[in-house]
């Protein structure tokens, strides 16, 4: 624990290495000699005055409105670890039953401008995050395109999208690209072999290459950089190093940023029985070090920090749209039934009559479970920030 703390929820780390400690604030990172850190993981007096003249300290302060938006609920893939699978295929297939179907529509737009510019107001922001959300955003284009069209009139400043690639053709990525969109997440679930095991067409049909191809020829006709979440699991976890060659053959490097990541117990009867903490963080370093080798680029480990939308109750700073216009805490309870927080139209509920409804995202989800997150997480980190430091990247 570090002596000196930002506040109760957005915080600096600290973090053993090879050389002395790591001290991670708000966007700085600072190699520590070993006698500046006590036996009990305080940083002395004099270096504490040090890290906060130089920044380490300053609170983050939001900068856009953050809201993320799903086009429609439904998706294309059948993924057996889906958060938003609400049961198991019968038949072994891959067709899991989902949360109810939603589709956002032009007059449904029209509202969330509405309620987005009311909200930005009430904040005095006046700069838009827009997230583009679904299940699968793009078995609706149209709602896509339509809400960048009108989210520029209330000061749309960066869009991104999370989908699965397999229906990005350079025809629409263009459109998406002229219309204010800048950065896209794809997901992998591991090499070439496993991946197409595990992210599958509801039909079954592999989806590896498909995703691969849309994503080079996205590259090639705009401007758009990419986020390639691999996420790991029991199985996948032996190949995930065989990934990196095979993405670093088929895209530009230089346009990617490559995130490995734990899948959580989130899906409806799914359990991830990867647990060897030592080896598997090893693991997650050496993939990461590989990546950056090949020419990929990798987000710095940062200090902890809560998200704008669901660590606040009431979504001061961003919200999370459905479809039809129901208000949610996070992506992860978003079309769930009973989880509704609120609508466009109404705003949103007392916080106090819904307390079980405020799903916040963090480690229990996205990371291992919660009693081994910190040490698997600052034993990535770490060895991360000394390849870069070692290597003279940092």
């Amino acid at each position: 624990m570090i002596g000196t703390r930002l506040d109760d929820t957005d915080a600096p780390r600290l973090i053993r290495s090879e050389h002395g400690w790591w001290f991670i604030g708000n966007q700085t990172w600072t190699l520590l000699r070993p006698e500046c850190v006590g036996p009990d993981g305080t940083v002395d007096d004099a270096t504490t005055g040090i890290l906060r003249r130089t920044g380490a300290f300053q609170p983050r302060v939001p900068a856009s409105f953050s809201l993320t938006v799903l086009t429609t609920t439904t998706c294309n893939l059948g993924c057996g670890y889906c958060f938003q699978n609400t049961g198991l295929d019968d038949t072994g297939g891959a067709r899991p039953p989902r949360i109810r179907r939603a589709w956002l529509d032009t007059d449904t737009v029209e509202r969330i401008i509405t309620f987005a510019r009311d909200r930005m107001r009430r904040c005095e922001l006046d700069r838009l995050y827009l997230l583009l959300f679904g299940g699968e955003p793009l078995l609706n284009p149209r709602g896509c395109l339509t809400l960048l069209d009108r989210a520029r009139g209330i000061g749309l400043d960066q869009c991104a999208m999370t989908t699965n690639g397999v229906l990005l053709s350079p025809r629409l990525a263009r459109e998406l690209y002229a219309a204010g969109l800048n950065g896209v997440q794809v997901t992998f679930d591991g090499s070439r072999a496993d991946h197409d095991q595990i992210r599958v067409k509801r039909s079954g049909a592999p989806t590896f290459d498909t995703i691969l191809h849309n994503v080079a020829r996205a590259t090639e006709v705009t401007g758009l950089n990419w986020n390639l979440r691999v996420n790991v699991s029991h199985h996948n976890f032996d190949r995930i190093a065989d990934l990196v060659g095979e993405l670093a053959a088929g895209l530009n490097p230089e346009r990617c940023t490559v995130t490995f990541a734990w899948v959580g117990d989130a899906g409806f009867g799914y359990r991830n029985t990867m647990r060897h903490i030592d080896d598997v963080s090893d693991a997650f370093a050496s993939w990461s070090i590989a990546a950056l080798e090949a020419g990929f680029r990798m987000v710095r480990p940062s200090m902890r920090t809560t998200c704008h939308i669901c660590s606040t109750p009431g979504g001061r700073y961003g919200a999370v749209v459905n479809a039809d216009g129901q208000l949610f805490s996070c992506w992860q309870s978003a079309g769930k039934p009973g989880f509704e927080v609120g609508s466009i139209d109404e705003g949103y509920l007392d916080v106090a009559s819904v307390p079980d409804r405020w799903v916040r995202c963090g480690y229990e989800y996205d990371q291992p479970p919660t009693a081994l997150a910190d040490t698997f997480q600052d034993r990535v980190d770490g060895r991360l920030l000394d390849y870069l430091y070692t290597s003279g990247r940092l």
